[in-house]
């Protein structure tokens, strides 16, 4: 995929420092606070708009690529031909050229609606498209479970932009053999997630390799994502919903949620955990 900035003098940074006033015990004291910035970000396939998200103005390129393959309008990142990142005074515009045989199922089920921060159903216009079943996982890995302890307890100090904010969400990849591979963020779960996958994507890992890591819950969209990705685990901090639980039961993946410390809860598949798998990962991140 080539890549290009034009009109991009000044990309906006992905966090601000802004006055503020804070309380303590009564007392009012002035002083500044880092905060994560947010701005919309517009999808453009082959001059025809798709959506406008808010998200963190970060990581682009992944963006571009992960929401392109999460919404199935394209098979592979190599199908996104041309991107420019486009900034003005309003917002990024994503601009991609792909082959003229995927506009038309992009056609299909081109989105007409502004998403508010992290949405993953805004416009979408009709039920089939908002339950559309998850693909099938295969067989993925198996690990033991002081590894999934391990690798959410790595994961809060890979996320730069919470550490300076504690605003933002964070999605991660895990490798049996690597630890966490790549940790993206964002204001918005959803974003994250979508920003992982176009990582991924980019250096040619395959989801199958690893598992997928949230510091968020888990509804049907994150579940719908990770099957895309095509790995087989996927761990939250927080619980999923009802409807995330039948979309894992069926494509085969493994929730994992409520992971906290050495504990947590497994909701679908629970064969990939096994005791006596997989050995400690070191932190590599990139």
């Amino acid at each position: 995929m080539a890549s290009t900035e034009i009109d991009t003098p000044d990309l906006p940074a992905p966090i601000a420092c802004l006055p503020r006033t804070a309380s303590h015990a009564g007392r009012l004291a002035a002083g500044m606070r880092v905060i994560p910035e947010e701005t919309a970000v517009a999808f453009t396939y082959n001059g025809s708009s798709h959506a406008v998200m808010m998200a963190t103005p970060a990581d682009f390129e992944d963006f571009a690529t992960g929401l392109s393959l999460t919404e199935r309008i394209v098979e592979a990142a190599e199908d996104i031909s041309e991107l420019d990142i486009v900034s003005s005074d309003v917002g990024i515009e994503l601009r991609m050229w792909i082959p003229a045989a995927r506009m038309k199922p992009y056609s299909a089920r081109r989105r007409h609606l502004a998403g508010p921060t992290g949405c993953g159903l805004c416009g979408i216009e009709s039920l089939d498209e908002a339950t559309r079943p998850p693909p099938p996982v295969g067989g993925g890995i198996e690990v033991r479970p002081q590894d999934i302890s391990a690798a959410m307890e790595a994961l809060a100090p890979a996320q730069v932009l919470n550490r300076a904010t504690r605003a933002v969400h964070a999605a991660a990849f895990w490798q049996p053999d690597k630890g966490l591979v790549a940790v993206r963020e964002d204001v918005g779960r959803h974003n994250a997630l979508d920003k992982l996958v176009g990582a991924l994507a980019r250096r040619e890992i395959e989801g199958r390799t690893g598992m997928v890591l949230l510091t968020s819950r888990v509804s049907v969209e994150m579940v719908q994502k990770t099957a895309i990705l095509g790995a087989s685990i996927l761990v939250a901090v927080s619980a999923p919903t009802a409807l995330a639980v039948r979309a894992a039961e069926a494509c085969g993946i493994t929730l994992i949620a409520i992971a906290r410390g050495a504990d947590f809860e497994i909701f679908t598949h629970a064969r990939r955990i096994a005791p006596a798998r997989a050995k400690a990962a070191s932190l590599s991140i990139e």
